[in-house]
């Protein structure tokens, strides 16, 4: 009887011992994450940063040198077509040094000499005119008796009018004389007497609008086309988007797009791709890579209030529509991998992986468009590790926990 028992009891203890030991030595399934395979709207965007600008900016430029008077404009200041937005004065006379100032002095002297001249050649003509006179007057009344002859009376009338031209001449050198010693006169003491007030140039505003920026405030000596205001109309506000290349040409004209990124927590704003620039231009990174950008510009398409708050400057981000599907098979990018350079999935068919290939459309970075090799409600293997394998057991890690 007690042999019985211990064989017994050592057979149930090796039964037990040997259980253990295949159960610690048996495969268990992979914990793994999941998803399905499942129809729905899928989008494919390209995204960059931005910036808001007026569409039309109008630069105000002094249109002549002078003195600019202190504009008391400020940024963000409402304006209404013809409003005067800057002042300027005529430019005061230069400083003569010496040498200036005597050559001045000389030209005056040189003036009056001349005007003086001019007077006595003047003095000389009218004696030659008031004898010319007398004598067409005397010849006159002796053609009348018969003394003189007609061709007698001819040539004084001819002498008469030489000399009225010459009187005409010496009045006009006179006046000439006059203006070169007040031309000399203002060169050396300047225009006239404190007592006249210098005209002044408004500069007004051609559109009415906003003053964007103030470029020049203070007052002070201006030269000719130097900034002075700049002005816009904020409704006429566009986004200018910095795309590669390679992104820029698989948009075009009509593409919707959204605005974000220009406020926390706000909603995206609507947009609409207007133009793509035909030239392109190379920028450098912040990691020192040369890029090759192209300026695509959108146009705000929904209500003027949902982007008041924006102004000419601001950074925004874009995000361009380029494919678009409302019922596109869709699997997680996570789940893809490159087997022979094919990509693929494992597919979870009754608790184990199945490698299977697929074929894949677009992709948006989130999810990719299935065009073959799966179907709706397959269940795929996300990131899978090394563990993973065709034909292993695998289990959901949600339903573990």
């Amino acid at each position: 009887m007690t042999l019985r028992f211990r064989t017994l009891f050592w057979s149930v203890t090796a039964l037990l011992v040997i259980a253990i030991i295949g159960w610690s030595f048996w495969p268990r399934p992979v914990l793994v994450d999941t998803a399905p395979i499942t129809r729905g709207p899928l989008s494919v965007q390209i995204r960059d940063e931005g910036r808001t600008r007026i569409r039309d900016v109008y630069a105000i430029a002094a249109p002549v040198s002078g003195r600019l008077l202190r504009i008391d404009w400020e940024p963000g200041d409402e304006i209404t077509t013809g409003d005067v937005l800057a002042r300027v004065l005529p430019a005061e006379p230069s400083i003569l040094d010496a040498r200036s100032q005597g050559e001045a002095e000389a030209a005056i002297a040189l003036a009056e000499a001349a005007l003086s001249a001019a007077r006595a050649e003047a003095q000389t003509a009218r004696s030659a005119l008031d004898l010319a006179r007398e004598e067409h007057t005397r010849i006159a009344r002796l053609r009348e008796t018969g003394i003189a002859s007609q061709a007698q009376l001819d040539r004084a009338a001819a002498e008469l009018r030489a000399a009225q031209a010459a009187s005409g001449r010496a009045q006009a050198a006179i006046r000439m004389r006059e203006a070169e010693i007040e031309a000399a006169r203002v060169h050396l003491h300047g225009s006239g007497s404190g007592d006249q007030t210098p005209a002044i140039f408004d500069i007004r505003s051609p559109i009415e609008g906003r003053v964007l920026q103030v470029v020049r405030e203070s007052e002070g000596p201006v030269a000719a086309g130097a900034p002075l205001l700049e002005i816009g109309e904020p409704s006429g506000l566009e986004i200018v988007a910095e795309f590669l290349s390679a992104d820029a040409v698989q948009t075009g004209p009509g593409d919707a797009a959204e605005i974000t990124g220009w406020r926390r927590d706000a909603p995206p704003l609507p947009a609409r791709v207007r133009r793509v620039e035909p030239y392109g231009f190379e920028q450098v990174s912040a990691l020192g890579v040369e890029e090759q950008r192209v300026n695509v510009v959108l146009d705000f398409t929904g209500e003027p209030a949902d982007w008041s708050a924006l102004g000419h400057g601001y950074r925004v981000e874009t995000a361009i529509t380029v494919w678009n599907s409302e019922d596109a098979l869709r699997v997680p990018v996570a789940a893809l991998f490159r087997q022979d350079g094919d990509w693929a999935v494992y597919r979870i068919d009754q608790d184990r992986a199945r490698l299977t290939p697929v074929r894949i459309g677009r992709d948006n970075g989130v999810d990719a468009e299935v065009l073959g090799g799966l179907s709706a409600d397959d269940v795929v293997v996300l990131y899978p590790g090394e563990g993973v394998v065709d034909g292993a057991t695998v289990k959901d890690r949600d339903l573990a926990e």
